[in-house]
């Protein structure tokens, strides 16, 4: 469908209606702080609070010895910590936005005290209960504890392990810039949500606050999905998502990029691409840069589009409301595939759902989850642009040509084989199941030890199936060598190249665990190093603000092997200051000494310039090293959050002449990706 000048109009007029950000949250030099500052807390309130705090993180910590055997320890230690730190953060954060919060975290702390007095009895009676239940999971990524939100069917009995195995449905919320851990908490014992169908586990996502499930908000999903897989027995072929405003942005880019694994998808309203979204939503007067324009490629759902074949998606819209544009980009992108999408409106409606629409909504999520995820489908449609999402069923892209371009893989069984077409694959793997993952209804098209011809573009690779005794499926690995293809083995080719969770650009380094270096040397300029230092703090500050973690860091002499072999490692400084940068300056794709930053056959002058990049930690080349840089983007990008997109590359170098910005950590007078063997490129943007 074509946005039609009146449609624009229609949608500019809507967005006023559901309080979209006004013009004032298009400059950039005068933003606003999100989250907002506070209401002041009575000195006799606070006192009191902290004191209840304070005593229950001294009975926390009495627990923690005997709570960290298993993850299901761990999780069930998280499940007292979230009240801990719902009333801690808001004391320390100045968080309570007003007076009834007060009485909400002295309920939070009683609640918490009941769980910590039953959990050194060595019981937990909250594992078992129905209805609304509130629960936690300690993180990879920074080892916060993260709550989430159940709706527990009454007639689920976690104890009785023959009963059916329960349907599973996600919730992404809504934009909340006061949405602390507090009022998530006290929300999600109090609502039952939109949708809570029978026999169905509904989980609410904290999302870590309003990010719209990007980046870390984005793993939340999965570690939170995995906590409650420990603890309850789901069918991993009924599981649904779905999200309004917000939370439907989320459910289109979770849809897309991980389409494989629901039963059916339901994005209401929201946005499902950032350009037109904030040109015709936000009236916003989008300049990308170049390489901004081709990172868009990791969030735009419209992108993505094609992987939704085998995934039901019932999307929402109220006839009024300006986010229905969402759905309206989307039918585009889906009618260039030749696909239709099923397109519920709500009459005369704003940004809400209609009664009778909403109904609908539900009756059709219902029937796709009743008929179940096609685990083994006979026709596989891929497509990504980065190995971040490379998995589609029983296909997995392994390497690709080039980055940031279109790849797209198809792949039809048949009695005989399997054809496959592919573009900008260099290499894929075949992983498919004997039999689906949790009901085994569904068998496998081919029988073991059968020999099957695998065509690829055309070219006939005959293999044998062979399931594995261990997980019982079916892997064989291709290659391109040149222009054929061959058999290949799964393990990663020689030499170091761009793989799934190894590929950039720099904010995917803060999708996994993470350690914040900090120099105790002198830095080679002063300028630079005070520089370094503000953005370091910068960085520690804005990912409490905007991930809800505490960032782990380290002095650069006390990081230990075991870190290295963990997690990625973020260095400030230089290779004088930081002792890791100096032990790896001469490993670096891009030269950085006194004379200058070195980039190809360019200098940029020491004294006030500095690079920040990503490239995998030459001391460990599972883990990335990050260079001088948190996330990529800045305050400007919080007030809309489908602006909240990786900013840099893979590299770029900043002129500090510049002072950072709600938008830059300076002037960017070079940047780049570097090629799929981590290599500098002189390629900017083609």
């Amino acid at each position: 469908m074509r946005i039609t000048p009146l449609l624009c109009a229609l949608l500019l007029g809507a967005a006023a209606l559901v309080h979209a950000d006004g013009a004032s949250d298009n400059l950039f030099d005068n933003v606003r702080r999100v989250p907002a500052p506070g209401i002041a807390v009575p000195e006799p309130t606070r006192a009191e609070l902290l004191a209840g705090a304070d005593a229950l993180g001294r009975k926390i910590d009495t627990l923690r010895p005997g709570y960290k055997s298993s993850a299901t320890k761990t999780d069930m230690l998280a499940d007292v910590e979230i009240f801990y730190n719902a009333v801690r953060y808001a004391l320390k954060y100045n968080e309570f936005y007003n007076a009834r919060e007060f009485d909400a975290a002295r309920n939070l702390l009683r609640i918490g005290n009941q769980r910590a007095d039953a959990a050194a009895a060595g019981k937990t009676p909250w594992a078992e209960d129905t209805g609304l239940v509130v629960r936690g999971y300690k993180s990879k990524i920074d080892g916060s504890v993260q709550p989430y939100g159940l709706v527990i069917p009454a007639t689920y009995h976690a104890t009785d392990k023959s009963q059916p195995l329960q349907n599973l449905s996600l919730w992404f919320h809504g934009r909340g810039e006061t949405l602390t851990e507090l009022s998530f908490l006290n929300d999600r014992m109090r609502s039952r949500g939109d949708f809570t169908p029978d026999d169905t586990i509904v989980l609410h996502l904290y999302g870590r606050y309003c990010n719209a499930n990007k980046f870390a908000g984005e793993v939340d999903a999965f570690e939170a999905m995995d906590a409650v897989k420990r603890h309850y027995r789901i069918d991993n072929n009924r599981i649904a998502e779905r999200g309004f405003s917000m939370g439907g942005a989320a459910a289109w880019q979770f849809g897309t990029h991980f389409a494989g694994d629901w039963a059916a998808i339901a994005p209401g309203a929201g946005f499902s691409e950032s350009p037109d979204f904030l040109k015709v939503y936000q009236n916003d007067p989008v300049k990308p840069t170049w390489f901004e324009e081709k990172l868009w490629h990791i969030y735009d759902s419209t992108h993505y589009a094609v992987n939704l074949f085998n995934c039901p998606t019932i999307a929402y819209s109220g006839e009024i409301d300006g986010q229905r544009q969402a759905a309206v980009m989307m039918e585009k992108a889906l009618a260039e595939e030749g696909m239709t999408l099923t397109h519920i409106i709500g009459p005369k409606t704003g940004h809400a759902y209609e009664p009778t629409a909403k109904k609908e909504v539900a009756a059709k999520v219902d029937a796709a989850v009743a008929a179940g995820r096609d685990a083994i489908p006979s026709k596989i449609r891929f497509t990504t642009w980065t190995l971040r999402y490379n998995r589609m069923k029983w296909i997995q892209v392994d390497r690709l040509e080039k980055h940031w371009t279109r790849a797209r893989l198809d792949a039809d069984t048949s009695p005989s084989g399997l054809a496959v077409k592919t573009r900008n694959v260099a290499a894929f793997s075949i992983l498919m199941p004997k039999h689906d993952d949790t009901s085994a209804t569904k068998d496998a098209p081919f029988q073991p030890d059968q020999r099957i011809l695998v065509t690829v573009d055309g070219q006939n690779l005959p293999a044998t199936v062979r399931y594995a005794s261990n997980d019982g499926t079916w892997k064989a690995s291709f290659q391109k060598a040149g222009s054929r293809w061959e058999t290949a083995r799964p393990e990663r080719a020689q030499g170091v190249h761009k793989v799934h969770g190894l590929q950039g650009p720099i904010d995917d380094a803060f999708m996994d665990s993470f350690i914040m270096v900090r120099p105790t040397g002198t830095a080679m300029n002063p300028k630079v190093g005070a520089w370094a230092a503000a953005e370091m703090n910068h960085a520690v500050d804005h990912w409490r603000r905007t991930y809800r973690g505490e960032a782990i860091v380290k002095d650069d002499t006390s990081v230990t092997a075991q870190d290295i072999a963990n997690s990625s490692l973020v260095l400030w400084g230089d290779p004088e200051s930081n002792a890791i940068l100096k032990k790896i300056a001469a490993r670096m794709p891009l030269g950085w000494d006194k004379a200058g930053v070195h980039v190809g056959k360019n200098v940029f002058a020491a004294d006030h310039h500095a690079p920040v990049l990503i490239f995998p930690n030459p001391l460990n080349p599972r883990r990335y090293i990050v260079i001088n840089s948190g996330f990529t983007f800045r305050e400007f990008d919080y007030l809309n959050n489908a602006r909240q997109n990786a900013k840099l590359p893979d590299w770029a170098v900043v002129d500090i002449d510049t002072p950072p910005s709600s938008r830059w950590p300076g002037a960017i007078v070079d940047a780049g990706f570097f090629d799929e063997q981590w290599k500098w490129t002189e390629d900017r943007g083609k």
